[in-house]
C-alpha cells in the first residue's frame, strides 16, 4: 500500500508539471507566433530546465498537443464503453459532440476561437495536430473490430475508422464545428448517393 501511493504522487506531479508546460507554451506562442519562442524561454517561463521540457516533450510542435494519449484513450472507451443499444457510429458522433462542448466549456469561445485561428496560421502544428490524430487508426479500428468479435479489422473497418479521424481534423478546422460535424456524420452514415441525388435535383 505504501509502495503504491508515491507512485500515484509522482504521476500526478507529472502530469501537472507536462499541462503547466504546455499551458505555458501555447500561450506564449499565440501571443507572439511559434516560431518566435524559444525552449529555453519556455522553460524559464515555467520554471523547468529545457532538458525537463524535452523529456516531456520530443519536438517543439508537441507542447500544444500534451494531451494525444488521453485523447486516443477517451476515443477508444468511446466505442468500448457505449450504452447498450448505441450504435458506434453514433457512439463516436457523440464524443465529437462532448469533445466540441468540453473545449468551448473549459476555455470559452473566443478562447477556442483564438487557438484555432492560431493553429490555421501555423502550417507546422496543423501537420503535426493531423498526423498526430492519424496515428490512432489503428487503435480505433481494433477496437472497433474487437465488439465485434473479430481477431483483426477488415478493409471496412480501416476505412471507416480512417475516416471518422479525418473527420475530427475537418471540423478542427472548421469555424462551424456542429455543422461540420452532422454533415460529416450525415455523409459516413449514409454515403454520398443521396447527396449527390439532393444536388442534381436542385439543379433542375
Amino acid at each position: 500500500m505504501s509502495s503504491e501511493q508515491p507512485t500515484g504522487r509522482r504521476e500526478r506531479k507529472k502530469a501537472a508539471t507536462r499541462k503547466a508546460i504546455s499551458d505555458i507554451a501555447t500561450t506564449m506562442f499565440i501571443e507572439r507566433g511559434f516560431d518566435r519562442v524559444s525552449i529555453r524561454e519556455i522553460a524559464d517561463a515555467a520554471d523547468v530546465s529545457p532538458t525537463t521540457v524535452f523529456a516531456h516533450f520530443p519536438q517543439k510542435e508537441a507542447l500544444v498537443f500534451d494531451e494525444d494519449t488521453e485523447q486516443r484513450d477517451r476515443l477508444v472507451a468511446a466505442v468500448r464503453e457505449r450504452a447498450p443499444g448505441v450504435g458506434v457510429s453514433r457512439a463516436l458522433h457523440d464524443f465529437y459532440r462532448a469533445e466540441i462542448g468540453l473545449n468551448i466549456d473549459e476555455h470559452g469561445e473566443e478562447a477556442a476561437r483564438v487557438f484555432l485561428r492560431f493553429l490555421d496560421e501555423t502550417p507546422a502544428l496543423r501537420e503535426y495536430g493531423a498526423r498526430m490524430w492519424l496515428r490512432h487508426g489503428d487503435a480505433l479500428a481494433a477496437t472497433i473490430a474487437a465488439e465485434f468479435g473479430l481477431d483483426a479489422p477488415t478493409p471496412e473497418i480501416r476505412v471507416y475508422a480512417r475516416f471518422v479521424l479525418q473527420m475530427q481534423t475537418l471540423v478542427t478546422d472548421s469555424e462551424e464545428q456542429l455543422a461540420t460535424l452532422e454533415a460529416g456524420f450525415s455523409v459516413l452514415d449514409h454515403g454520398w448517393a443521396p447527396v449527390e441525388a439532393a444536388l442534381t435535383a436542385g439543379k433542375r
